[in-house]
């Protein structure tokens, strides 16, 4: 039987807490709501008497010292803190806490409060909270937990801006019906003080958003949509990312955030960049016939043996096709003679690279004889195209996941938007690049040096998920164009257990493990539809697929169309694992020679490739790890891959 924590005064009633009978008593026996003494906010407060002294364990090797780490806060007046949020009764523990306890104590805290304490960790700058100025009203309020009500103050609390990221005020019955109608999917799409910023901010051309896995570009992207339709009521906005299945993702989280606003929704298109560009081709020239990999494999086979190239390595005449000759729209032997071959070490001395020509000419004229057009060649056109247009057909365009936009798409970007203020938003991170090879964007006439942003606090995967899965990635990453992601200094918000490592002799064990360990997250409270199972290719589904039967679940095997659609376990690719969030996650068949996946290494024609294999290797196990909020498992089977070495902290 549950129970509903109810609070009434005479003017309203606060809906606090439902949980079954013992828990709910529990949590309202430890809670009370205060108005903050100095910022006025109504704001929800763990009473300190009820809480243990926060120890945090430290395993330490016999012979060890105890090195004490610096307390973090000593530095912040009391003044300051009060101004933060923070209760004047948790003053004295915020000064006791270093890196280690401060999880632990932020979990006690209001939320402003500990978002506040969690930018000073990272070496931001919190924005103090300021006094409401609001009239006193009748209110119905819908929020989160408050047990006891303390305090009194002239200004209505609940319409402070700290109070509304947490309580959503109801001024009469139907709104409240409204709100109750609505999917509570609604209340999880929020900002904190940090993501706000950035969407209200001004930039004068071009600005990036970037971030680690889990600190909210996307939400970010979301946000900043809807606040340029919102201030820009003629305007229309473009909300793009690189595949159908983001973009998908994209219009379900947009649509909840202005479910009530529909003539916003009107003025805001969320689709992908491929799709967006077909649909203006298809407006301008005509359906376009897109080459498949296959035919331009076969022509550039048919040129070579044509010309005096024909002692190149098909898989270095289709990489010099695809990152050069294609990607930046070559039409001429000057241009190929003098572009910046970036990424590509094999050296091209003048006459070889005239030969090579010889066979990207022939190419170009073949696919122009059958009516075939690339992508990159698709958005040349339609570049083009806007350059004698009068008026931009869109406003303002966010780019999502945009660290794998390609050449040719981000020219298009461009032209859409580079020259007005506030025209191009991208969100995106260097380290989970895993379909694109580097290129400048300044080339492209996007130039974001001065106007990125960085988010540090991570609300989506537990400290110790993210800690291990940063092993995987260096400190910085730094884009051809001297762009340095700094990836030091991010703080997750919550804590959760140790993720699990393990390497076994024989797939069946394997199997088995992964299965017992999804019942026992179960066990837990984690629905089969909080459970991703992830594997590195098609190939390694089947170890998957019995790992998930043998824990007794029924799944659904995800692609580029299909989303989970019921209450049964994922499982996936990696690749299609970008922008998917689940409460457990299991990445299975970590095997030597699965990662880096050989037959990648072998098909290596240049150099400079083979560090691009390792590194988006690197990325895409990262992103895999970064899908678990709260559990994470990571199996092999012997010989495993010298990554999970990494993801242990040890030597390769």
């Amino acid at each position: 039987m549950v129970r509903i924590i109810v609070h009434r005064t005479p003017d309203s009633t606060l809906l606090c807490y439902v949980d079954h009978h013992d828990n709910a008593y529990k949590w309202a026996e430890r809670r009370r709501l205060e108005i903050h003494p100095q910022t006025g906010a109504a704001q929800l407060v763990e009473v300190r008497e009820t809480v243990q002294e926060i120890t945090v364990p430290r395993v330490v090797e016999a012979g060890q010292e105890i090195q004490p780490k610096p307390l973090l806060f000593t530095n912040i007046t009391d003044s300051d803190l009060l101004s933060y949020g923070v209760p004047d009764e948790w003053l004295n523990d915020i000064r006791g806490v270093d890196e280690d306890s401060l999880l632990d104590l932020v979990e006690h805290l209001p939320g402003e409060a500990a978002e506040a304490l969690l930018e000073l960790a990272v070496g931001g700058s919190p924005r103090p909270a300021q006094p409401s100025s609001f009239e006193h009203t009748d209110v119905h309020v819908v929020a989160e937990p408050a047990a006891e009500y303390v305090g009194t103050a002239p200004l209505d609390p609940f319409e402070h801006p700290d109070a509304q990221r947490r309580f959503r005020v109801m001024h009469d019955v139907a709104e409240l019906e409204r709100a109750l109608e609505y999917p509570w999917e609604k209340w999880a799409v929020f900002l904190h003080p940090v993501q706000r910023q950035i969407v209200e901010k001004d930039f004068a051309g071009p600005a990036r958003v970037f971030g680690t896995a889990g600190t909210g570009k996307t939400i970010v992207a979301i946000h900043r949509a809807a606040r340029l339709a919102s201030a820009n009521p003629d305007a229309r906005v473009l909300l793009t990312t690189f595949s159908d299945t983001l973009a998908d993702a994209l219009r379900t989280k947009l649509a909840r955030l202005i479910h009530n606003q529909p003539r916003l929704a009107e003025r805001i298109e969320v689709e992908a960049i491929d799709a967006v560009g077909e649909r203006l081709y298809r407006a301008q020239f005509g359906s376009p016939r897109i080459a498949t990999r296959d035919q331009i494999v076969a022509l550039l086979a048919n040129a070579a043996d044509q010309s005096d190239a024909s002692d190149f390595n098909p898989r270095f005449l289709l990489g010099e096709w695809k990152n050069v000759v294609d990607a930046w729209q070559l039409d001429s032997w000057e241009a190929y003679r003098d572009v910046r071959r970036l990424g590509r070490k094999t050296r091209l001395p003048s006459e070889r690279r005239l030969a090579l020509w010889a066979v990207f000419e022939r190419v170009r004229e073949e696919l122009g004889r059958q009516g075939l057009v690339t992508r990159a060649g698709m958005f040349g056109s339609l570049t083009e195209k806007l350059r004698d247009r009068p008026t931009p057909l869109f406003e303002f365009v966010i780019v999502d996941e945009a660290q794998d936009i390609g050449v040719a798409q981000l020219r298009f970007l461009a032209a859409l938007g580079s020259q007005r203020p506030n025209g191009l938003f991208f969100a995106g991170d260097l380290g989970q690049r895993i379909f694109q090879t580097p290129f400048s964007w300044k080339a492209m006439g996007v130039e974001v040096r001065g106007r990125s942003q960085i988010l540090k606090l991570n609300y989506r995967t537990s400290h110790q998920i993210r800690a291990k899965a940063d092993r995987l990635l260096g400190p910085e990453v730094t884009d051809v164009d001297g762009n340095v992601e700094d990836r030091r200094g991010t703080v997750s918000a919550f804590n959760g257990p140790d993720p699990i490592m393990r390497v076994f002799e024989t797939q069946q064990e394997e199997a088995d493990a992964v299965a017992q360990w999804l019942q026992q997250c179960a066990s837990e409270g984690v629905s089969p539809g909080e459970m991703g199972v992830f594997v590195r290719s098609a190939a390694q589904l089947d170890r998957a697929r019995k790992a998930v039967t043998d824990a007794g679940f029924f799944f659904q095997v995800l692609d580029e169309q299909d989303s989970n659609s019921g209450d049964v376990v994922s499982i996936s690719t990696m690749h299609l694992a970008k922008g998917l969030e689940f409460r457990t996650v299991a990445v299975m068949a970590c095997d030597d020679e699965v990662f880096p996946l050989q037959e990648r290494i072998e098909n290596v024609a240049d150099e400079a490739d083979l560090e691009e294999v390792y590194d988006t290797e690197r990325h895409l196990l990262y992103v895999a790890c970064t899908r678990a909020r709260d559990h994470l498992i990571v199996t092999a089977v012997e010989p495993a891959s010298e990554f999970l070495d990494d993801l242990r902290g040890q030597p390769s």
